[in-house]
């Protein structure tokens, strides 16, 4: 299903700031209005192609339109790639210094840091991925 020309899009999210981030990336060319809205989708377990997908399916149900949902991971190698998409709690609880000595045992501070957003049309369609991934060192 291809969106009408004029038609919104909405990016599920609350922050001002991320809403402008994502604009100034789709840059003015992409053929949509992007609009945001704050709802409060369920916090899924899983995968991060599984959190995102069932993120977006709801949110799509909600909006009744298209939307574009966003999902961060950190994932450490010397944890196996945790706290991965459980990242938000990990650093509710332990703060960013709790992270830090999570780590002192390993010689290996390598991590990755992905970002997906994760794109629907409506209702009946299928969700598509698109994924950023930065290494990174703490």
């Amino acid at each position: 299903m291809a969106i009408p020309v004029g038609r919104s899009v909405v990016f599920v999210t609350g922050n001002a700031k991320k809403l402008e981030e994502v604009i100034q990336i789709l840059g003015d060319k992409f053929p949509y209005k992007l609009v945001s809205k704050k709802i409060d989708l369920p916090e899924y377990q899983g995968e991060p192609d599984e959190i995102s997908i069932q993120k977006c399916k709801e949110a799509v149900k909600q909006v009744d339109g298209p939307v574009i949902v966003e999902d961060t991971c950190l994932c450490f190698r010397a944890l196996g790639g945790l706290p991965g998409p459980y990242i938000k709690w990990f650093l509710d609880k332990l703060r960013p210094e709790g992270l830090y000595k999570m780590l002192a045992g390993f010689e290996d501070k390598s991590a990755w840091a992905l970002c997906t957003f994760a794109f629907c049309p409506g209702k009946e369609e299928p969700v598509q991925l698109f994924r950023g991934i930065t290494e990174v060192r703490i």
